[in-house]
Formats: C-alpha cells, structure tokens, sequence
C-alpha cells in the first residue's frame, strides 16, 4: 500500500515535470497568468533539474530506491500500481534517459528565461 502511494507521488511528480513545459507554453501564448507564476516555475525548474543531475550522477530517484525497498522484489502490486508502473518506466539504455533529461532540462531553463515569471506586485509583497 505504501509503495503504491510513493509509486503515485513519483507518477505526479513525473506528469508536473513533463506536462508542465507545454503548458507553459500553451499558457504563454493564451496568456494565463499562472504561467508567469514564480513559485510554480521555479519548483519546475527545480525538479527536473533535480532530475539531470540525478541521471548525470547515475544515481537512482530516491523515490525508486524507496518503493523498490517497500516492495522487497516483489512484484506485489496492486491493480493501480501496475498500470503507473507501466506507463512510467520504460526499457531503454541509460544513456537515452540522460540524454532526454538533460536536453528537457535545457529547454526548461531557456523556457525560464524566454517565458520570464513576473514579480508580484508590490502590494502583495
């Protein structure tokens, strides 16, 4: 039960992360303001930097290590935790995760300074 819930927690951490670029994007353009939001771009930028260095130091996402641990080998999933593992991992060679990171990383930080966040207002300071 409790490996399915960090298994979630990476699931929603992963989707904020890959979803989150074209959203900004897609919110540029519309001009929504939560896409100028500081908090919420900082923390993007934050995880998946996180992320890179991770996969540039070849260590493995804590989140991983700690379901793995909860689960001791056993592929004891329920219904839900087999469907998200499914769509989350992948089997391809290490490199090609590094490299995707890096480069996502890479066009999030150039996306940072094109798509800038906006100060608030001095009112709300």
């Amino acid at each position: 039960m409790l490996a399915d819930l960090i298994l979630l927690l990476h699931f929603a951490l992963a989707a904020f992360i890959v979803l989150g670029l074209p959203l900004v994007w897609i919110g540029a353009w519309r001009d929504w303001n939560w896409t100028r939001n500081r908090s919420v771009r900082y923390a993007h930028v934050a995880a998946i930097l996180v992320v890179a260095a991770e996969a540039l130091a070849g260590s493995v996402c804590p989140l991983t290590r700690w379901e793995d641990a909860l689960r001791a080998g056993a592929d004891g999933r329920s219904f839900i935790g087999r469907w998200m593992t499914r769509l989350l991992y992948y089997d391809f060679p290490e490199w090609t995760f590094t490299l995707a990171y890096v480069l996502y990383a890479a066009a999030t930080l150039a996306t940072l300074r094109l798509v800038a966040p906006r100060r608030p207002p001095r009112a709300a300071r």
